[in-house]
C-alpha cells in the first residue's frame, strides 16, 4: 500500500456521518480512496443511498484539508510505530470479519498473530467475576492448548483479560481489539500484559492514534470481537451485562454462540442461562464441547491442489459457479460464496440444500461448508 493511496484511505474514516458501509459504497462506486476525495456532486448522486442533502454535506466535508492533514499526522505515526494498516480488500484483511456487512474499512494492527488464523475463537465475559467465573476460564483456555486456535477477547477487566492471560501462559496467540487508538492501552493496569500479546498476538483496533476509549466506541470494537471468529464463547455475565450485546452481535453474524451455565439463581450468570433457554447460545462445559460441536477435533482432510472433483452433469449453472468457489479449498464461508459468485444469500443458500441433498458438499458449524470427499 503506497503512502499516497493511504492517506486519503485514512482520510476516508475521518468524514463525519460516513461509516463503513457508506464508505464501502463510495470506494465500490469511485473505485479509489483518492478518487473519493474528487468525486462531484452527479457522481455521489448515483451512488445508493446517497440524496441530494447527503451528497451537498458530504461536498463540503470532502473539500475540507483538515481531513488529509490528520491523516499525514497519523501515517508519521504509523511508521514511527510499525502499525500495520490493514484495508478491508487486502489479503491480510480478517476474512471471517470482511464479510460482515459493517465492518470496518480500514484497521489498526500491532503484533504476530495471523488475524486469518485457521480457528478463532472469541471470549467475553463480565469485568467483576466470582471465582467460578474465573476458574471457568482458567480451565477452559488450558484445555485449548495444542490446538493452535487464536483467542480473542476485549483485554477489559476480568473475563477478558484472564483469558489473554491463559492464552499466553498455554503459548496460544491471543489478540485484544480495543476502543482506542495504539498510542495508549486501557485500562492502564493491563500495558505489560499488551506488551507480552505484541509477541503472541497482537493489539487490534479501528481507531486512529490519540482516540481515546469513549463509550460510544465500544461498540465498534464488540463488532470486531462477534465478526473475527468462528466461535463466540461467553462466560459468567449478567443478565444486562455487556458481552450479551457482543453475543448477539455474533449471532447477528451468523456465528457459533456457546455460553457456560450457571446455577438457576445466579445473578452473576443469569446472562448465560437467559442466552441458554432462548436458544440464542448453546451450552457447553468444557473446551471438548466447543471443539466437538465445531467439528475440531479432528483435522480436516486436506484437498489436493491437482485433484480433479467428479461433479454430476446435470447441475443446474448456479450449482456450477457455486462450485467453483470450492476450487482448492478445504471449506468456504457461505458469506464468501456469495461474494464470488456474485448470488444473493437465499439463492446460494437454496443452492447449497440441493447439493446437500445429492451428498457433494457437507454443511459445517459456524455456516461452513466443505465438499464431500
Amino acid at each position: 500500500m503506497n503512502q499516497q493511496d493511504l492517506l486519503y484511505k485514512i482520510a476516508l474514516t475521518l468524514l463525519p456521518d460516513v461509516g463503513s458501509v457508506t464508505a464501502k459504497n463510495l470506494l465500490a462506486f469511485s473505485g479509489t480512496a483518492e478518487a473519493v476525495f474528487r468525486e462531484k456532486r452527479n457522481g455521489l448522486l448515483k451512488i445508493p443511498g446517497i440524496a441530494e442533502k447527503t451528497a451537498d454535506k458530504l461536498l463540503t466535508e470532502l473539500s475540507n484539508k483538515e481531513y488529509l492533514k490528520r491523516a499525514e499526522k497519523e501515517l508519521r505515526f504509523i511508521e514511527e510505530n510499525k502499525v500495520q494498516v490493514v484495508f478491508y480488500t487486502d489479503v491480510s484483511y480478517p476474512t471471517r470479519l470482511k464479510y460482515c456487512h459493517d465492518s470496518p474499512v480500514l484497521l489498526y494492527y500491532k503484533g504476530t498473530a495471523d488475524l486469518n488464523a485457521a480457528r478463532v475463537v472469541s471470549v467475553v465475559g463480565t469485568r467483576t467475576p466470582t471465582d467460578y467465573g474465573k476458574e471457568l476460564t482458567k480451565q477452559f483456555i488450558e484445555e485449548l492448548s495444542g490446538t493452535g486456535i487464536l483467542v480473542v477477547s476485549g483485554l477489559a477487566y476480568g473475563i477478558d483479560v484472564l483469558a489473554h492471560k491463559t492464552a499466553l501462559d498455554t503459548q496460544l496467540d491471543t489478540v485484544g481489539v480495543v476502543a482506542h487508538g495504539l498510542d495508549r492501552i486501557y485500562p492502564s493496569v493491563h500495558k505489560k500484559i499488551a506488551q507480552q500479546m505484541l509477541q503472541q498476538g497482537g493489539i487490534l483496533c479501528d481507531y486512529m492514534s490519540e482516540t481515546n476509549p469513549d463509550r460510544e466506541n465500544f461498540p465498534s470494537r464488540n463488532r470486531i470481537v462477534a465478526g473475527i471468529c468462528d466461535a463466540l464463547v461467553v462466560i459468567e455475565t449478567r443478565i444486562r451485562g455487556g458481552s450479551l450485546i457482543t453475543a448477539e452481535i455474533a449471532n447477528s453474524y451468523g456465528r457459533d454462540v456457546f455460553a457456560f451455565p450457571g446455577r438457576a439463581n445466579d445473578e452473576f450468570s443469569s446472562g448465560c442461562n437467559a442466552f441458554i433457554k432462548r436458544n440464542k447460545a448453546a451450552l457447553i462445559e468444557s473446551a471438548a464441547d466447543l471443539l466437538y460441536v465445531m467439528g475440531w477435533e479432528n483435522k480436516e482432510k486436506k484437498i489436493s491442489a491437482n485433484k480433479q472433483i467428479p461433479l454430476p452433469l446435470n447441475l443446474n449453472a448456479k450449482e456450477k459457479k457455486i462450485m467453483d468457489t470450492f476450487k482448492d479449498r478445504q471449506s468456504v464461508h457461505i458469506d464468501e460464496i456469495c461474494h464470488l459468485s456474485g448470488f444473493t444469500v437465499s439463492d446460494v443458500a437454496a443452492n447449497l440444500l440441493q447439493l446437500e441433498f445429492t451428498n457433494i458438499v457437507k454443511s459445517l458449524p459456524g455456516k461452513m461448508y466443505q465438499l464431500n470427499q
